[in-house]
């Protein structure tokens, strides 16, 4: 199953139920979204960010994808259905708390990836973190011993 269809995200979204596999192939859905949603959260899209994105995914995930698949991400068909944070918040429902967590810190990576950070790109994140259901005890990784 190719994650570029992000099929997994349609298939939540029509309300169908998840496999355990379909369920990990979201979480992967849900980090080429999101990062890819990211190189245009300051509305220029700048080729170092895609190819962080790149490089952040292949890390991750272990597929390669190419700088059209990143583009054709951010800007999907999906988001004139609905927000993106909707979307996001309706697939952490689905997702473990290290998912979501993972998510959020390779967001960081391609955020700084051109060395400097947008009010638009700091938005972006807390809008992200919020969807993701995440606490700032869980970002920062601060649990009780």
């Amino acid at each position: 199953m190719s994650i570029v269809k992000l099929s997994g995200i349609k298939k939540l979204f029509s309300g169908s139920a998840l496999t355990r596999a379909e369920q990990k192939q979201l979480a992967k859905e849900v980090l080429l979204m999101t990062l890819a949603r990211a190189t245009a959260a300051d509305t220029n899209i700048k080729s170092i960010e895609v190819a962080k994105v790149r490089e952040v995914l292949l890390d991750r995930t272990g597929e390669k994808f190419t700088a059209a698949n990143v583009r054709v991400a951010a800007n999907s068909r999906l988001y004139e259905q609905a927000p993106f944070e909707r979307y996001l918040h309706k697939c952490s429902r689905k997702l473990t708390a290290k998912d979501r967590k993972n998510t959020l810190e390779a967001l960081l990576e391609v955020i700084h990836a051109d060395d400097r950070v947008s009010d638009y790109e700091v938005t972006f994140f807390n809008h992200v973190a919020r969807a993701l259901e995440l606490t700032p005890a869980q970002i920062i990784g601060l649990s009780a011993d």
